[in-house]
């Protein structure tokens, strides 16, 4: 990457060794700096393009669109006035990072209003509601229909959403792309079951799903034909193509790992068996799910590699064009067929934007793999889809990629020397066992957020999975394709089975004998995520050593706020379970009454114990915990069901009655050096995708 020659950077002269000469944390400075601050730009500004994001959704009321957009043109101007008239480094690096600042949180407002959709207010009775059904996933309770609503009975057309969830308990005789017709119940997306957990409104609210619910009994098909607007048309199109596809190679690949297989291929994960993608998450293997930079790479390489080799063939044509540039065409063609065959996830997107940087520099003869085609990749993402920030694929993925190339980099320029003295079969062993150390050691943080746990033989399990992955799984996903055409391609298609299963053997092995998936008892507050983010951020960006003594100024506090944030003790969520700590350390569930709630993210593998008689006690390091109609402690008039926390040796510290619960959205009891805290679990907002009620 070249810097600008009118760049602050050629402005700063260095004092020559001997007298005079700058000190040595001078120097360092400036080698961490002086060429990150202006060469990086793209990389600082995609930073804080997702800092800007992350503000706009944590903020507590909706800030003016005509607001925002006032904000970053002048923060626009500014920027441009400081790149001509601005010559200390540091300064015009905070001019950078507060654009992106701004347009990141700009970009949240505008798209918060482009998805603008109603949304269900209240639960209703069983309705009629007829749509097309625009995707199937996988459920606990059943499949999961998506449903772009064509009429739901005793809704105005205005009022009514444009896409509907629903659980469908019996068996589906329906498939993506067919107009159908169900009595269904409806209620708005829920709130999140935990603080802090993954927020299910927000996400529904950008995806345009105004509603939630289940079937009763069974959909229908109907005789409406396709919707009239041609992307409505075009979307249940593929959407019926992916099923077909996703059905023929379940069928095709085996009975054992057919549903892996087609997960892999087409981004359906419902024909998938909960107990394989459970055996994946313990494992750490999940991330073969997300397809991403993994899937991208080997699909994009292999069309790559195989047509270069192809055009070689043909002598006059190979002497007369650079036959890597038309395989860069047909590779970046392939990748977008796999980007739009697979659903077009973030971390899919994230893969393909990077994967046509690559091919795009091998087009125009520039450096393939570099910080410059992963910041551009998430300037792209986060200016499509600002929400997807807050989600821990864009998180995960972005943080492996940065890690990775970062790592990539710093390498690079030993690694003709280490193949040398290593050899080939040895070096590429250590180059996947670095590969998987990084990754782990970079997402580690973002899955101890949201979901509380790592998978504790998770390093050996992809040191065992990955080589099958790359050496099997994908040459006989590739000779399918290639035999398609003769009619043949389910022989590859068998072969990838096979090869799949093997994975799934490592997987269960490893899964089971892992004996806790290393779970934390302490989640991790959000500053401390926000700290460990800072800290990749400052590895990708800073140049040198002194890049670890950077990253270090984040992870340190971030540890400190970990294990010094006042430790949850109980939590009663509107959907009617109860989270408390046991003596153990450990974190028990119990479900007291039904409710809208979803699975939490956190201590999503606890089983759920529900409560016979009441009333129910519980004992917790910080009392006992007692359910009753009465109340065990300063009893509430009128009230059905009270919770009671005593602590030992104690009178009574809070007795809550579950009406305000539910109207509170829930009830959380944390446990600091200062004392108890309790606070409710829902704080109305005044958001788009949580207004706050009249």
């Amino acid at each position: 990457m070249q810097a600008d020659s009118s760049s602050a950077v050629h402005k700063h002269k260095v004092a020559p060794e001997g007298k005079g000469a700058a000190p040595a944390w001078h120097t360092l400075w400036t080698g961490m700096w002086s060429l990150a601050a202006i060469d990086a730009r793209p990389l600082l500004f995609a930073f804080s393009l997702c800092a800007g994001a992350a503000t706009y959704f944590l903020v507590p009321e909706e800030p003016r669109l005509l607001a925002c957009i006032g904000a970053w043109i002048g923060a626009a101007v500014l920027l441009l006035a400081a790149r001509r008239m601005v010559t200390w480094t540091f300064l015009y690096v905070l001019m950078v990072a507060g654009f992106g600042i701004v347009t990141g949180f700009t970009a949240g407002a505008v798209r918060a209003r482009l998805v603008d959709a109603p949304v269900v207010s209240e639960a209703t009775r069983p309705v009629m509601l007829e749509g097309w059904v625009a995707g199937v996933e996988p459920g606990k309770k059943g499949p999961r229909l998506r449903l772009e609503v064509h009429a739901i009975q005793g809704f105005a057309p205005e009022d009514q959403p444009r896409f509907v969830r629903l659980t469908h308990m019996a068996r589906l005789e329906v498939a993506p792309g067919r107009f159908v017709r169900c009595w269904a119940v409806l209620r708005p997306p829920p709130a999140p079951v935990l603080p802090g957990d993954y927020d299910f409104q927000r996400q529904a609210w950008f995806q345009q799903l105004g509603a939630v619910g289940y079937v009763q009994g069974r959909c229908r098909g109907g005789t409406l034909g396709p919707p009239t607007g041609l992307a409505d048309r075009l979307g249940l199109s593929l959407s019926t193509f992916r099923r077909n596809l996703a059905a023929h190679v379940n069928v095709a690949a085996g009975e054992r790992a057919g549903g892996f297989a087609a997960a892999l291929i087409s981004g359906d994960r419902s024909f998938m068996a909960e107990e394989d993608q459970e055996a994946l998450r313990g494992s750490g293997l999940a991330h073969l799910l997300a397809i991403s930079g993994l899937h991208m790479g080997i699909v994009g390489g292999l069309v790559f590699f195989l047509t270069q080799k192809v055009l070689v063939l043909f002598e006059p044509l190979a002497l007369r064009v650079p036959v890597q540039k038309p395989a860069a065409v047909t590779a970046l063609l392939a990748s977008l067929a796999y980007l739009v065959l697979s659903g077009a996830s973030v971390s899919t997107q994230r893969a393909f934007i990077m994967s046509a940087v690559v091919f795009g520099a091998v087009l125009f003869d520039r450096a393939a793999i570099s910080m410059r085609s992963f910041a551009i990749a998430m300037i792209a993402v986060v200016l499509l889809q600002p929400e997807s920030v807050m989600t821990p694929g864009f998180q995960m993925s972005f943080a492996a990629s940065g890690a990775l190339i970062a790592t990539y980099e710093a390498w690079s320029h030993h690694r003709a020397g280490r193949e040398r003295v290593l050899g080939p079969i040895p070096f590429a062993w250590a180059s996947l066992v670095m590969t998987s150390v990084v990754a782990a050691v970079a997402t580690a943080p973002f899955a101890l957020y949201h979901f509380d746990r790592l998978a504790g033989l998770g390093l050996i399990a992809n040191l065992l999975a990955m080589p099958v992955i790359s050496f099997v799984s994908a040459p006989s996903a590739a000779l399918a394709l290639l035999l398609t055409p003769f009619g043949l391609g389910d022989v590859g298609l068998r072969l990838f089975g096979y090869s799949l299963e093997l994975v799934l053997m490592i997987a269960h092995g490893c899964a089971d004998m892992a004996p806790s998936k290393v779970s934390l008892p302490s989640a991790m507050p959000g500053a401390s995520m926000a700290l460990f983010a800072v800290a990749l951020a400052l590895v990708t960006t800073a140049r040198g050593a002194g890049r670890v003594l950077l990253c270090a100024f984040a992870v340190l506090p971030a540890v400190y706020l970990w294990t010094s944030s006042p430790q949850l003790v109980l939590h009663w969520s509107a959907s009617g379970e109860v989270f408390a700590r046991t003596s153990a350390g450990g974190m028990t569930r119990f479900a007291f009454a039904d409710g809208d709630g979803l699975a939490p993210l956190r201590y999503s593998t606890l089983e759920t114990t529900r409560c016979g008689e009441l009333p129910c006690e519980l004992e917790t390091p910080a009392g006992i915990v007692e359910l009753s109609e009465e109340g065990s402690c300063r009893p509430v008039d009128g009230a059905v069901l009270q919770l009671s926390l005593t602590p030992p040796g104690e009178t009574c510290a809070f007795n809550h009655d579950w009406d305000a619960v539910s109207r509170e959205g829930g009830l959380s009891v944390w446990q600091g050096k200062s004392g108890w805290v309790v606070e409710a679990g829902a704080v109305c907002r005044d958001r788009p995708w949580r207004q706050c009620q009249s």
